[in-house]
């Protein structure tokens, strides 16, 4: 047998576990509410490629690829547990066992590692939560998309309307088109179709109902069904606490909002400062994408290393807000073509960092560029620290915090020598440290964070929904700090 017919051989064999992983994945989510992770990656509803692809990303983090042969073993030993609604993480479990030295079996060591999520500890399942999309622009249909996604086992969160102002014929059709079809993002992933009649999307089975009002004040949800919903508005045309409590109507009950909030509303970057969320809290802000991108970074350098001072410089995607030609814009640069300059603008990041992450003392500073891609963006945060260090130090650092802490669903870590924008579109994750570009001198240290300012930030506001509606459900194994 030659080289390649071993290769191919190998291949076959892996396809065949990671076909056999699949209804295993699926029945745990569908019938106890268990989503299985791959290094904080979800492997629900993903592909066979998907599932060995996944597999193979383990190797440019942790060294070695972590094969399907070593996780199948602890994916059918959960299959064995009494589990409750939970994410588990399959790839931890696995690489932990390997780095304990008890002997313990698979199943053993899995039914330790799991242990509050099942039997007497484990919780119940959540009643399903209503949530209304205030606004279907680029945000709001990703999130649409996550929402629905994420309604695969009937609990959790449910996407019962989207408001929008009345629109001209057609619209309802071409609104399930462009949540259908995404020049960026690409295909909706399952069915959509319209009912006219009822003024209703049907995407996945999840009818969604469209609403068309002018403002908050014209519209009582409980004439539609809605009871004690969230709303997230991603508009962005009300920032301040006043204009969004007008969204504070019969039938909602929280109110989250898409961009940075201002005055007294709490701006929360899930990951850094959800939990200091309080319960009786109705209006929230998730801040920016950018804010999002630099903010667990920050807290992870701060927390070993200590900041003095900082610097972030954002190289931004263009974003409706500009024009396609030169026009007028009521800010200074941003009339002219998005998809023919650069343009030079502020952001708001630098400052939002202190409501985020109070405990950083140093002062941060900030400015951004726009620049003629329609998506992903690069946050070069330069920092002088507490003390002196090497790269190495700072990636190996990096690279454990976005395998094993509490922020790996928020920092993830690449080492591709060739990495571009194009590479992160679709990332999960708020910011992507890029190790090839990673400079240390002493005790100053500049990172090259990517981030997928649509879909990464997209991500980080369902967690918060989630978590503000009680049904984000925990992680295991749990790191130290969880």
């Amino acid at each position: 047998m030659t080289l390649n017919d071993d290769s191919f051989t190998h291949w076959k064999n892996r396809e065949e576990i990671a076909e056999s992983m699949i209804p295993m994945i699926g029945k745990l989510h569908r019938e106890r509410d268990v989503t299985i992770l791959l290094h904080s990656r979800s492997l629900v509803n993903k592909s066979v490629v998907s599932i060995l692809k996944t597999h193979r990303f383990a190797r440019q983090i942790a060294g070695e690829e972590l094969s399907v042969t070593e996780t199948l073993p602890f994916l059918e030993a959960l299959t064995t547990l009494d589990l409750g609604p939970s994410q588990i993480d399959i790839g931890i479990l696995a690489e932990s066992h390997r780095a304990d030295d008890r002997g313990l079996s698979v199943l053993d060591f899995t039914a330790e590692a799991v242990a509050g999520a099942t039997g007497a500890h484990k919780i119940d399942r959540r009643e399903p939560r209503d949530v209304v999309l205030y606004g279907f622009g680029r945000i709001g249909r990703l999130v649409a998309r996550l929402l629905i996604e994420k309604t695969g086992s009937g609990n959790g969160l449910r996407l019962r309307a989207i408001v929008v102002r009345g629109g001209g014929d057609q619209d309802l059709v071409k609104r399930a088109s462009l949540l259908r079809r995404d020049s960026v993002h690409g295909q909706f992933q399952g069915t959509i179709t319209v009912d006219e009649a009822n003024g209703t999307i049907v995407a996945n089975g999840n009818a969604i109902k469209v609403i068309y009002a002018d403002s908050p004040a014209e519209i009582d949800y409980t004439a539609y069904g809605i009871d004690n919903a969230i709303l997230i508005d991603n508009t962005g045309k009300w920032r301040d606490r006043e204009g969004l409590s007008q969204h504070l109507r019969p039938g909602i009950d929280k109110v989250v909002l898409t961009a940075p909030g201002k005055g007294d509303v709490p701006n929360i970057v899930h990951g850094v400062n959800h939990d200091t969320i309080k319960p009786d809290e109705q209006i929230l802000s998730c801040a920016s994408c950018t804010t999002n991108a630099i903010v667990p970074p920050l807290k992870a350098m701060n927390d070993e290393f200590g900041v003095e001072r900082g610097h972030v410089e954002t190289v931004h995607s263009f974003t409706n807000d500009q024009n396609l030609l030169d026009n007028y814009h009521k800010a200074d640069r941003r009339g002219r073509s998005a998809p023919l300059n650069m343009v030079i603008t502020e952001t708001g990041a630098a400052s939002a960092v202190a409501k985020a992450l109070p405990e950083l003392k140093a002062p941060i500073t900030g400015s951004s560029i726009r620049v003629p891609v329609p998506d992903v963006s690069i946050a070069i945060l330069s920092l002088r620290l507490s003390r002196e260090t090497t790269r190495d130090e700072v990636l190996d650092h990096l690279r454990d915090v976005s395998l094993t802490s509490p922020l790996r669903r928020q920092i993830d870590f690449t080492t591709a020598p060739d990495a571009v924008s194009m590479d992160f579109i679709g990332s999960r994750h708020a910011s992507i440290v890029d190790a090839g570009a990673t400079k240390v001198d002493g005790d100053n240290a500049i990172l090259y964070l990517w981030y997928d300012n649509e879909f990464g930030y997209s991500c980080q506001v369902v967690r918060v929904v989630q978590h503000v509606s009680g049904v984000e459900y925990p992680t295991y194994p749990a790191t130290s700090a969880q």
